[in-house]
């Protein structure tokens, strides 16, 4: 399967359209994703961007391609000695100490380590060396130990972002120095200052400007040609034209054929900013939410759509996820009991039913043709998955009721074979965790405790105190005790046929929080400067439609519990270009003396 042919196709910001991908070489692809200025926590926009070129990563590696993927450091710049010197503490221990933390991020959500990650100060001879060519072929000039491009000896400027050069106004992301030949020139080598730190260089000492960074270790590691160049839409322009501004003057064989970037994150419909008071870390995320729901929200969304974060979409996120978990351990315990119980089991003759076998298919199909069509997460996620998820379900059902032999082997063949499948698919979406399903499931529950301020000692007792009061036939009281620990995002399940009550976490049924963790630091949770596109700058023109993911089917509990689920909170606003997010199926409300499960 995974060394299939398959007709990628990718949307290149440069050409404004979906183009088949080829590789340079074939077999082979060279990636280079711009990284982070390391002086904070990184944000959820950075989340965004390195989970989908991650998606870009590992889609390709099961394409059957060697992929060499080059993700940058920035670990000295204006933002990192300002932070220095405002903590007092030295300007290359700190951005060190926020590396090791991005890293920690990035292991969090699942993103593979890349080929390479490169740092700006290991980089300095490369950098002047880039420098160097750009002047010996005219296209910089100096200034009393500053270096700077010439944007008028480049007349392709402004071809990747469709900016004109007359449009571009000093003090908008271009530094205003009245010495420069345009006010557009941006700097290469920036002169040494006090107390900064500094490289010796053919022009004095200083260090450099942070668009020669990206030219000087992408040709590097990858040559001055190369498959793809990814980074967050903003840094379109001016980081991405100033990229190849420099890299064309030092190297005219200098050539990239894909520009892919990714679309902005909002909250609640606004963009975040530290301004609004809504830019949030990914550690405060993650602090609260499971960081595969995370990478699950964020994959429920096109890479180049904008995504509105809210607490009521991460909690369906994290709802999804906890299912998909609970249904894969489900499955594995159940295979396992029925392989123990049935000694003949590997000798015997059976078949995957009809049903399973096109569920199989489909999934199979689904993540084929929806990835190589720009990477379309959405539809495998809310589709193709759900239906594997409750055909899984089905079989779970069949082998806990008594029937005929060979139905509960045809069961069993079928669950084993729906199991290998979406585990495949979740491990190329980056969902499939190291960790056990039990230990997935455990991990949901500790931040659902934690989001509920309560502990399970607390839960616990509550669960006593309800079926004190349904002994006591005070249905009201237990009713309550349901409704209150659901406010909280703890639903309770009656195990059929037994007196045993088990929780799990739920969508909160009254929203009452902020739309980012409680209590945020409104640190800048900083990294890469950002750039805002510009108004000018020509977006692509058919950008997909936003997809929320799914809310989780209502499985036939295979462990046979009867769950009720809270009421789905109201439905958020969401951007005007984008459907409205699908709700989980609200189940009616269980009155604790009613002896008909929900269905």
């Amino acid at each position: 399967m995974a060394n299939e042919k398959v007709e990628f196709q990718v949307y290149n910001s440069m050409t404004r359209q979906k183009e088949v991908f080829i590789p340079k070489e074939p077999g082979k692809v060279k990636m280079y994703v711009c990284g982070v200025t390391s002086y904070d926590y990184s944000h959820i926009g950075h989340a965004r961007a390195y989970v989908a070129f991650d998606l870009l990563y590992r889609y390709l590696k099961y394409l059957g391609y060697e992929v060499m993927y080059v993700r940058n450091f920035t670990d000295v710049d204006d933002k990192i000695i300002r932070r220095a010197n405002e903590l007092g503490e030295d300007p290359t221990a700190l951005s060190g100490r926020y590396c090791q933390e991005f890293l920690k991020d990035m292991d969090d959500l699942q993103c593979l380590q890349p080929t390479h990650q490169p740092r700006v100060t290991e980089h300095m001879e490369q950098i002047k060396e880039m420098i160097a060519k750009i002047m010996a072929n005219g296209c910089a000039y100096t200034i009393n130990g500053d270096v700077y491009f010439s944007v008028d000896s480049f007349p392709e400027y402004g071809r990747l972002s469709g900016r004109k050069l007359e449009d571009n106004r000093a003090g908008e992301r271009v530094e205003v120095d009245s010495r420069k030949k345009n006010p557009a020139d941006f700097a290469l080598w920036k002169s040494a200052k006090p107390g900064e730190p500094s490289w010796e260089s053919p022009w004095g000492p200083g260090r450099p400007g942070w668009h020669i960074e990206c030219s000087a270790m992408s040709a590097h590691y990858l040559t001055h040609s190369f498959d793809i160049h990814g980074g967050g839409m903003d840094l379109t322009f001016p980081h991405h034209e100033n990229e190849i501004a420099q890299s064309c003057s030092a190297c005219q064989e200098s050539n990239i054929s894909y520009w892919m970037h990714n679309g902005f994150v909002n909250i609640d419909d606004e963009k975040m900013s530290k301004s609004l008071g809504n830019f949030f870390t990914i550690r405060e995320v993650t602090r609260l939410y499971h960081p595969l729901a995370l990478r699950y929200f964020l994959l429920g969304n096109h890479y180049r759509s904008p995504v509105n974060y809210s607490i009521s979409q991460i909690e369906i996120a994290s709802e999804s996820v906890f299912y998909i978990y609970q249904t894969l351990l489900d499955s594995e315990e159940a295979l396992s009991a029925f392989q123990q119980g049935t000694e003949t089991a590997k000798n015997a003759k059976g078949r995957v039913t009809p049903q399973a076998q096109e569920c199989i298919n489909k999934l199979r199909n689904e993540l084929k043709t929806k990835l190589s069509d720009d990477l379309h997460t959405p539809t495998i996620l809310n589709a193709a998955l759900q239906e594997a998820l409750k055909q899984m379900n089905s079989c779970l059902t069949i082998l806990k009721k008594k029937q005929q032999k060979q139905q509960h082997l045809s069961a069993s063949l079928s669950l084993t074979e729906l199991l290998k499948e979406v585990k495949a698919v979740l491990d190329v979406l980056g969902l499939l965790a190291g960790s056990t399903s039990a230990e997935v499931l455990q991990q949901f529950k500790q931040r659902a405790l934690k989001r509920a301020e309560l502990t399970e000692e607390d839960v616990l007792h509550a669960i006593e105190e309800r079926a004190l009061a349904r002994k006591n036939k005070d249905f009201a009281r237990s009713d309550q005790i349901r409704t209150d620990l659901a406010a909280k995002g703890i639903s309770l399940m009656d195990i059929t046929g037994t007196t045993e009550t088990a929780w799990r976490p739920c969508v909160r049924s009254i929203q009452e929080q902020p739309a980012a963790p409680a209590q945020p630091k409104k640190s800048a949770a900083a990294v890469q400067e950002q750039p805002v596109a510009p108004s000018q700058q020509k977006q692509p023109s058919a950008a997909p439609q936003q997809e929320q993911p799914a809310a989780p089917a209502q499985p036939k509990k295979s462990a046979a519990a009867v769950q009720e689920q809270p009421v789905a909170p109201s439905q958020q606003k969401q951007p005007s270009a984008a459907p409205q997010q699908e709700q989980p199926a609200a189940a009616p409300a269980q009155q604790d003396h009613t002896t008909v499960p929900p269905q």
